[in-house]
């Protein structure tokens, strides 16, 4: 919502306040003229649960206090709040959960939103944001959705490592949710992934409810709609699960933008960030030029991925404080390569393009790395997001950590804005 990195405005974890004088994209619109609502989850901690809305449909599916932090000098001290295998090993068709009626709550009061703007529409445009919580653990969901998947449609998962192969991170991810401690069974696993892909489907009804409204009130030709995801879930790849990680599995989730009189439809193959919605967002509603900042920003606007004109920008800055690091972990994703580090961790470096796999750091990868490294520092030591120098072209060729690039993205449930 900011368009910062977490480290910029102190959101270190799902325990951090959200500092109220920080701008968001919300208070941007406002001023621009737009007047803004949000329906649904945001993890909203402190005071402020407006943090630029009007106002405020739903409460939040989550508690706004300060209990989910994580203990970094206490590692081995497994809060109760920590994830677990119990998603896993109880996955399955449900007649409901907290998570589902929140969501058909956060759903009903939108489509109402929309309803009441078509009834009333005032002089002022709208931003309506609606945040569900699904796709997301517990794997539960209703027969009506568990029905739409068989188990011969559930693959397991493509790529498993044993626990002693695992980097340091992953290691710490099966102690924070206690995989070394369940043997979980092939039937177990499709049932958690055939869970979760009825979630996805789940989320796709839904937002045909919110579109089919927004074409019955009249407001479907002039409404842009946004789509993005914030994480996805590793589902036993790499022997790995839930979010918490930057393997693709967990952190690549699709980005869809439907406005059919404003952009032609196209595929946008560079890796972007939900950071850079917000300049995106400020942009349309300031008739395509970027407004004056209240402070810096770290996003960078669509509009070019968006029209076709000017310079599209290929790469992703990640920071990541809260379940299983023990210092500040970083993912730069700069076209097919992805760089993680944190400083009591070996560095990881992959070809996303390529799928052979290497134990060492080959001789012609040397040069290149160091260039990574001396970026990945200086996020580590400033909090802030450098521009990569150019790699090498004899460079390419060469892995030096093995990932299975990604064949095909879930949707993933996130932030829908109308405006």
């Amino acid at each position: 919502m900011s368009g910062q990195l977490p480290s910029k405005i102190g959101a270190w974890d799902n325990a951090a306040e959200f500092p109220a004088d920080i701008p968001t994209f919300a208070h941007y619109l406002r001023h621009a003229g737009y007047q803004t609502a949000l329906s649904g989850k945001m993890h909203f901690c402190g005071p402020d649960q407006l943090h630029g809305f009007e106002e405020r449909l739903t409460t939040d599916i989550y508690p706004a206090d300060y209990g989910w932090f994580p203990d970094w000098e206490n590692f081995d001290k497994r809060p109760t709040w920590y994830h677990n295998m119990s998603s896993v090993t109880q996955a399955g068709p449900t007649i409901r959960t907290n998570q589902l009626d929140f969501d058909d709550e956060v759903v009903f009061h939108a489509k109402r939103y929309l309803f009441e703007r078509a009834r009333n529409p005032g002089e002022r445009p709208f931003c309506l944001t609606v945040s569900m919580t699904h796709p997301h653990d517990p794997y539960a969901i209703p027969e009506e959705y568990w029905n739409r998947y068989s188990d011969e449609e559930i693959e397991l998962p493509s790529f498993e490592l044993a626990d002693d192969e695992q980097d340091p991170h992953s290691k710490r991810l099966l102690h924070v949710y206690q995989m070394d401690r369940k043997n979980i069974t092939d039937q177990q696993i499709r049932n958690a992934r055939r869970a979760y892909y009825g979630s996805c489907s789940y989320v796709d009804d839904q937002i045909g409810v919110l579109l089919k409204a927004l074409e019955d009130s009249g407001m479907a030709d002039d409404t842009i709609v946004v789509f993005s995801g914030d994480h996805g879930d590793m589902l036993g790849e790499r022997g790995l699960w839930y979010k918490m990680s930057y393997f693709e599995w967990s952190a690549r989730v699709p980005m869809l933008v439907y406005a059919p009189k404003h952009f032609s439809p196209q595929r946008v193959k560079e890796s972007v960030s939900t950071m850079d919605l917000l300049p995106t967002f400020a942009e349309l509603a300031n008739g395509g030029q970027a407004p004056e900042y209240a402070m810096p920003i770290d996003g960078r606007s669509l509009m070019p991925h968006l029209t076709g004109n000017g310079e599209a920008h290929d790469e992703v800055i990640g920071e990541y404080m809260g379940e299983g690091v023990v210092a500040p972990m970083f993912m730069i994703r700069r076209g097919a390569y992805k760089y993680i580090c944190s400083a009591p961790d070996p560095d990881q470096l992959f070809n996303l393009k390529l799928i052979r796999r290497s134990v060492s750091i080959w001789r012609s990868w040397k040069s290149m790395l160091s260039c990574w490294r001396h970026s990945g520092r200086k996020l580590q030591s400033a909090g802030t997001a450098m521009r990569l120098p150019a790699m090498s072209s004899s460079a390419r060729s060469v892995a030096v950590w093995w990932l299975k690039p990604i064949n095909r993205v879930k949707s993933q449930s996130g932030i829908i804005s109308q405006f």
